[in-house]
């Protein structure tokens, strides 16, 4: 009885003396829990006045495009005719079918009219909503249809400012992805910034407001951050759920509201592929994103009538192979550097095999061609012979698809985006080179794994997920931009993330400064938030007079050809009339009169691009006899012809309009300069020439019934 007596005395005594020393420890405590509030505190602070900087910023944006917008054309003193011709070649068919829908007698008529399209494309019914990407158009006029708005906005302003709206969207999107890579809301302010001074070369939105890609770059961008949020380590169950609903949520708006979405996906799931292979990310996550593209994919073909372009997408057959071939070679990720290496090339080898078997079954089985013309573009333009295919030419001979000007990297380099960015790009680069030596080396079920993990841990912590995703993006988009001057615009705005994450980033600086043994974290705070304060106020200093001078001069729309002929059509030719003529200009007659198209910019079908290869023979070298009876069969009533294109110069010898139609046709090329050996003189004179001679072979089919210095109207002769 009494050995637990005196224990318990003991242990009474060991607490006594152990009394005064926690009292001694309850200061640091105190001061510990006292830090920990503070920094709380702290950091709601950042957040807040972060979060208020994104959305002025974003804001301003949209109020900066705008007022360009109005400086340059006087937008709001023009008549709406000229208004509805600055939306210039498929920019006006987009807006065309949302003024069909707000002119519409109810919702109901509008939405038949556009399922049940006779307009578009003469002697034939087509599905819009199936062809093109105009659900944004739909509902934008339902929303302007039951909003009490329309006694004070015009419709067309209810459009475009939806669009510069999208724009704050946009800004916001890579202010955030900046923030969460760098870890400082300063990253996304200098973002934006530099997307703003070099807005010519991130955004085209002012002056080509319907385009497809203004409606879907800014939920792509939301998905980039979206993505970037969910790479992030030790995510809560519940916020990783939601990550992952927002990220489906951009992906499915992005898929919507572009054609070209199968395409910049299928360079992200490359993307996505490329670091699932060197354990640059948790697997799990990865197998998620591709899902929820292809869900995506799946739902937006849903809602366009099962579209079969979509279906025999490469994106879908990509996923689809990916995961298949992850279930079949399960050990892909075991084993040493070399058996790794082996079953990598055997896994690469596997999938581009099988996604292309898939992609060929599932287009044989669709009877699918719409996107051949895209293949041919791409074979001719990297190199694989040359081709006398008329689509595939008017594709080449587009400064657009051509190569990006080595002027866009002295415009991004007087900002010192570009200087900024390739620093900040080259150690990043070598850092994902290591840890995908390392990971290929030190991997599961390697017999020195154990014996490394130190090492591997220095490298991981040097490129989180997040960063080794926007790291291969913004080089797999880099590549697409420098090969397609069009889609520049996926990268620059990205190149303002990458760069500005950089210069704010304590794992680039942390890096550079251990590489020169300087590091230290006080240098390495003092670097990351004083260089991009300095160069905030030089670009500050260098770019805002020219800012205030663009926003101060005043322009006006200037058209009166187009306007003349706009106007006449209206006047002098029946409603249900049919018009021919270039594929930009006819957009522009549908959305200004209302008239029957023959065809139109909407270039994804092969039907239309037939057809279209047809109407064009009217500046050809083709007999009157040819001409009119490929325009009767296609029910034209009048004929427009543009001598900016039968006597174009915008392009050389050999890319002009009239040249490739010659060569599809077989025939010599007007001009000095070579003609390939097989070419032939043409019988016959050239028909948009040759017609204005007014010679009896002409009339009797052609009657001359507008003309002004840039257009030339015909009526067709009614034979029986």
């Amino acid at each position: 009885m009494t050995a637990p007596r005196q224990r318990k005395g003991v242990r009474l005594a060991d607490a006594a003396d152990e009394q005064p020393s926690q009292q001694e420890d309850a200061k640091p405590r105190a001061e510990i829990q006292s830090a920990h509030t503070g920094g709380k505190l702290w950091n709601i602070l950042s957040l807040t006045v972060g979060g208020i900087v994104a959305v002025c910023l974003g804001l301003l944006t949209s109020v900066y495009i705008a007022t360009l917008h109005e400086n340059d054309l006087w937008f709001s003193n023009i008549k709406e005719v000229e208004r509805e011709i600055s939306f210039r070649t498929e920019c006006g068919l987009y807006y065309s079918y949302y003024k069909q829908m707000v002119q519409a007698a109810s919702i109901q008529q509008g939405l038949h009219g556009l399922v049940y399209d006779n307009k578009t494309e003469s002697v034939r019914t087509i599905n819009i909503l199936e062809r093109m990407n105009v659900y944004q158009e739909v509902f934008l006029s339902i929303l302007y249809r039951i909003l009490p708005i329309q006694q004070y906005l015009e419709p067309v302003y209810f459009y475009i400012y939806t669009l510069f709206g999208l724009q704050a969207v946009y800004v916001i999107a890579l202010y955030v992805t900046s923030w969460l890579l760098s870890g400082t809301w300063l990253s996304g302010l200098l973002a934006a910034f530099w997307y703003i001074t070099n807005r010519v070369d991130t955004t085209r939105v002012e002056f080509t407001i319907p385009l497809r890609e203004n409606w879907a770059l800014p939920f792509f961008a939301v998905q980039i951050a979206a993505i970037t949020y969910l790479l992030r380590t030790h995510l809560q169950p519940a916020h990783e759920r939601w990550t992952l609903l927002a990220v489906f949520i951009a992906t499915f708006f992005f898929s919507l509201t572009w054609q070209f979405n199968q395409f910049m996906m299928l360079i992200q799931a490359l993307v996505l592929f490329v670091l699932d292979c060197f354990d640059m990310l948790p697997t799990a996550k990865v197998t998620w994103l591709y899902i929820i593209q292809v869900s995506g994919l799946l739902l937006v073909c849903v809602l366009q009538f099962f579209n079969s372009m979509i279906l025999g997408s490469l994106l879908i057959s990509f996923n689809a192979s990916v995961l298949i071939a992850r279930t079949i070679q399960k050990n892909l990720k075991k084993g040493g550097l070399f058996s790794r290496l082996g079953k990598l090339l055997l896994h690469v080898l596997f999938v581009s095999c099988l996604t292309l078997l898939v992609n060929k079954l599932i287009k044989k089985i669709l009877n699918l061609e719409s996107d051949e013309h895209i293949f041919k573009f791409l074979k001719a333009k990297f190199g694989f012979g040359a081709t006398r295919d008329f689509d595939a030419n008017l594709y080449l001979c587009e400064e657009a698809f051509g190569l990006l000007p080595l002027n866009t990297f002295s415009r991004l380099s007087d900002t010192l985006l570009f200087y900024v960015y390739i620093f900040v790009l080259f150690p990043m680069t070598v850092t994902a080179a290591i840890v995908a030596f390392q990971n290929l080396r030190y991997s599961i079920g390697s017999t020195k794994a154990e014996k490394s993990v130190g090492k591997k841990e220095d490298c991981t912590i040097a490129l989180k997920p997040g960063t080794a995703y926007n790291l291969i993006h913004t080089v797999l988009f880099g590549c697409l931009a420098l090969s397609t001057m069009r889609m520049k615009y996926l990268w620059t705005s990205h190149m303002c993330v990458f760069a500005s994450f950089g210069l704010c980033s304590t794992e680039v600086w942390g890096l550079i400064l251990k590489c020169v043994r300087l590091y230290t974290s006080q240098r390495t705070s003092v670097i990351r938030y004083s260089l991009p304060v300095i160069t905030l106020l030089y670009i500050s200093y260098k770019f805002w007079p020219g800012i205030m001078d663009e926003l101060s001069e005043l322009r006006e729309f200037y058209d009166p050809d187009t306007v003349e002929l706009m106007n006449w059509i209206k006047s002098n030719t029946p409603s249900t009339a049919v018009f021919a003529g270039s594929m930009q200009l006819l957009a522009g007659v549908k959305l200004c009169t209302g008239r029957i198209l023959t065809n139109h910019p909407h270039y994804e079908d092969k039907n239309l691009r037939e057809r279209t290869k047809q109407i064009y023979q009217i500046y050809a070298k083709r007999s009157p006899e040819d001409v009119y009876r490929i325009l009767q069969s296609f029910g034209t009533d009048y004929v427009i012809l543009e001598d900016s294109i039968c006597y174009e110069r915008r392009h050389s010898r050999g890319c002009r309009l009239r040249d490739l139609l010659d060569i599809a046709n077989g025939h010599i090329m007007d001009g000095l300069g070579e003609n390939e050996p097989d070419l032939k003189p043409s019988l016959y004179p050239r028909f948009c020439e040759e017609i204005k001679r007014n010679l009896p072979s002409y009339t009797v089919h052609f009657t001359r019934v507008f003309q002004n210095k840039t257009f030339h109207v015909y009526r067709l002769a009614k034979h029986k």
